[in-house]
C-alpha cells in the first residue's frame, strides 16, 4: 500500500467538496441573475443552467428544484456567505449584542442592515410577486418574515439590555418599527426609487431608529 494513498485520498475529497462548492456558488448566482431579470416564473431551470454553464441534470442533482435554489439563494444572500453559521450567531451580530453604548448598537445595525438589504431587497421583489401564485413561495416568504420579525425581536432586547428603551414604548411595538423602517421595502424606495447612497441609507436608519427607540 502507498503511504501517500491516505493523504491523497483526503485530497480528493476535498477538492470534489470545493468543486461541488464552486458548483452551488455558479448556480445560486445565476438564479439570482434570471431571477430579478425575469422573475420567479420565468427563470425556469433550463434558462437558470445555461446562465450558470451547466447542464440542467447538474441542476437537479445539486438542489432537486428551483425552490430549494431559491432557499439556498436567500440563506447566502442574508449572511453573505455559504458557511453554516446561523445569522444570530455571526460574530458581527455577536459585537452589536456586547456593544455598551445604544446609540452605537444602533448605527451598527444600520450598516449591517444595508449589507444585508443590498443582497436582499430584490430577492424579495421576486418573492412577493411570486408568493401571489405560487402557494410554496408564500410559504417561503412568510417563513423568512417570521424569522426577520424575531430577529428584531432579539435586536431591541440587546438594545434594552444596555438602557432604557423610550417612554411609553413596549419591545413589542419596538421590534414592529425596527421591522418596519429596515425592510427591504424601506430599503428600495430610499435607494433605488429615490436614489439615495448607501451612506445614505445607514446614516437615515440609524438617526431614525435612535429617535424612534431611546429617550
Amino acid at each position: 500500500m502507498c503511504p501517500k494513498s491516505g493523504t491523497n485520498r483526503r485530497y480528493d475529497v476535498t477538492r470534489r467538496q470545493e468543486q461541488a462548492r464552486q458548483t452551488r456558488q455558479t448556480i445560486t448566482e445565476a438564479a439570482r441573475t434570471l431571477f430579478i431579470e425575469r422573475g420567479y416564473a420565468g427563470a425556469t431551470i433550463s434558462a437558470i443552467a445555461q446562465e450558470a454553464g451547466v447542464a440542467a441534470e447538474t441542476i437537479y442533482a445539486t438542489f432537486g428544484n428551483k425552490r430549494a435554489i431559491l432557499a439556498h439563494l436567500v440563506d447566502v444572500s442574508v449572511v453573505g456567505d455559504d458557511q453554516p453559521v446561523p445569522l444570530l450567531e455571526r460574530s458581527f451580530v455577536r459585537a452589536t449584542e456586547q456593544e455598551p453604548d445604544q446609540r452605537q448598537q444602533i448605527s451598527m445595525f444600520a450598516g449591517q442592515m444595508r449589507a444585508i438589504m443590498e443582497r436582499m431587497a430584490p430577492i424579495f421583489d421576486v418573492m412577493r410577486t411570486a408568493a401571489k401564485t405560487e402557494p410554496d413561495i408564500a410559504e417561503m416568504r412568510a417563513a423568512i418574515l417570521h424569522g426577520r420579525q424575531q430577529g428584531m425581536s432579539h435586536f431591541v432586547q440587546a438594545v434594552a439590555a444596555h438602557g432604557p428603551l423610550r417612554e411609553g414604548l413596549s419591545p413589542e411595538e419596538a421590534a414592529d418599527r425596527v421591522f418596519a423602517l429596515s425592510s427591504g421595502e424601506m430599503f428600495t424606495v430610499l435607494t433605488a426609487d429615490l436614489g439615495w447612497s448607501g451612506d445614505q441609507y445607514v446614516a437615515w436608519l440609524a438617526e431614525t431608529l435612535i429617535a424612534t427607540l431611546l429617550p
